[in-house]
């Protein structure tokens, strides 16, 4: 793999989120890392704070929460294949993960599917039916 490290091997942390594909822009990146949802070791941390090679993030998108050690540096997004390798997520991070996923999919089959939005038909039915709009 090549990593490609910023100045003097330093790389913001906002932008190596965004180079490990953790976030689809560095906007995003910055914005998740002022918001407090990710942190190094147990510490709030600052999107422009450099990133180090074995600094472990913790990194939560959405109900996922991530804990990886950074393996690699990279100031640029490549692609998918090099930004796996940048970092390695802790097996027990992967397993909650996991395990939280099975428990949201359980809770949507229990949810009883709606059908979504009526189609035109439908509407046509509806709207002869409650005496509105045309017949």
């Amino acid at each position: 793999m090549k990593a490609l490290p910023d100045k003097a091997g330093k790389v913001r942390l906002d932008k190596w989120l965004w180079a490990a594909r953790f976030f689809k822009t560095r906007a995003l990146a910055s914005e998740a890392v002022v918001g407090g949802k990710v942190h190094v070791g147990d510490q709030r941390v600052k999107p422009a704070r450099a990133v180090n090679v074995g600094d472990q993030l913790s990194i939560r998108k959405g109900p996922y929460r991530y804990l990886v050690v950074v393996l690699g540096l990279s100031g640029r997004r490549g692609p998918a294949t090099e930004a796996a390798e940048l970092y390695q997520e802790t097996e027990d991070s992967a397993r909650a993960r996991e395990a939280l996923a099975a428990e949201l999919r359980a809770q949507r089959a229990s949810v009883p599917d709606d059908g979504g939005r009526p189609s035109k038909r439908d509407r046509r039915q509806i709207h002869r039916f409650t005496g509105r709009g045309r017949a």
